[in-house]
């Protein structure tokens, strides 16, 4: 299964730092709000940017962040291929479910291990139906109407069957991150996920994540303002020159 994914080398040196950009549900690689994120992110760090399976030009379907954590670890394993010694991830929304996943399952000193994990909007637990939007997306995601609603209309190509087995939830993840540093950014106005998410996260992480809470932010990259996208950039830049320290 072919992974559409792009390159920027950023301002650094070759085999600089870089950033791995997980998008959202529907997003890819191609859609402004995604490219508006890693350009500013591009200021500072390179970036690789790739389009989930079943969206964009990705081949296969999407099983709406299970296997997803395989086109993230390939994503995360050519920044080291061409060169990058420290790599962070950086999800947004469901995106932000399959990094602190992987980065659950690929710690040591594997090729598709990361330095930084950064979880922006991301559910805390599977299932959620407690917003008016979630429970659109899962009858997108489960009513053969609905998958077909999000291929004519989201351009994403949904996997029509169950999760078998259910995949170990953010929650259940994110204590398997330590030491790696672990960041979560939630918006107070989320419509999709309430501040709990974020705060059941951060509880389940302990003192290895630093939580923000941003005031009036609404819901993943659309969300995420060039203020707010700079700052996540200067807090893996910044987790990278303590690690250094250390």
């Amino acid at each position: 299964m072919a992974i559409e994914a792009a390159y920027d080398p950023g301002p650094g040196p070759v085999g600089g730092p870089a950033i791995v950009l997980a998008h959202g549900f529907s997003g890819d690689l191609r859609r402004p709000h995604v490219r508006r994120a890693a350009g500013v992110f591009a200021q500072r760090a390179a970036v690789i940017t790739f389009s989930f399976r079943g969206h964009g030009g990705s081949g296969g379907h999407s099983t709406v962040g299970d296997r997803e954590v395989l086109d993230l670890a390939a994503a995360v394993e050519w920044a080291r291929s061409l060169g990058h010694t420290r790599v962070a991830t950086v999800g947004f929304s469901m995106g932000g479910s399959v990094v602190l996943r992987h980065a659950a399952l690929h710690g040591g000193r594997t090729e598709a291990r990361v330095d930084a994990v950064v979880a922006v909007s991301a559910p805390a637990r599977w299932f959620y139906r407690g917003t008016a939007p979630m429970r659109r997306l899962h009858w997108v995601v489960t009513r053969r109407a609905g998958r077909l609603v999000g291929r004519l209309g989201l351009r994403t190509r949904i996997h029509p069957h169950e999760w078998d087995p259910v995949p170990p939830s953010p929650t259940e993840s994110v204590p398997l991150i330590a030491p790696t540093p672990l960041l979560i950014v939630h918006g107070d106005r989320d419509p999709y996920f309430p501040v709990d998410h974020p705060r059941m996260l951060a509880a389940a992480a302990g003192d290895s994540a630093e939580l923000w809470l941003e005031p009036g932010m609404g819901h993943a990259e659309h969300a995420a303002d060039d203020a707010l996208l700079g700052r996540i950039a200067t807090w893996v830049t910044a987790s990278w020159t303590s690690a250094t320290a250390e």
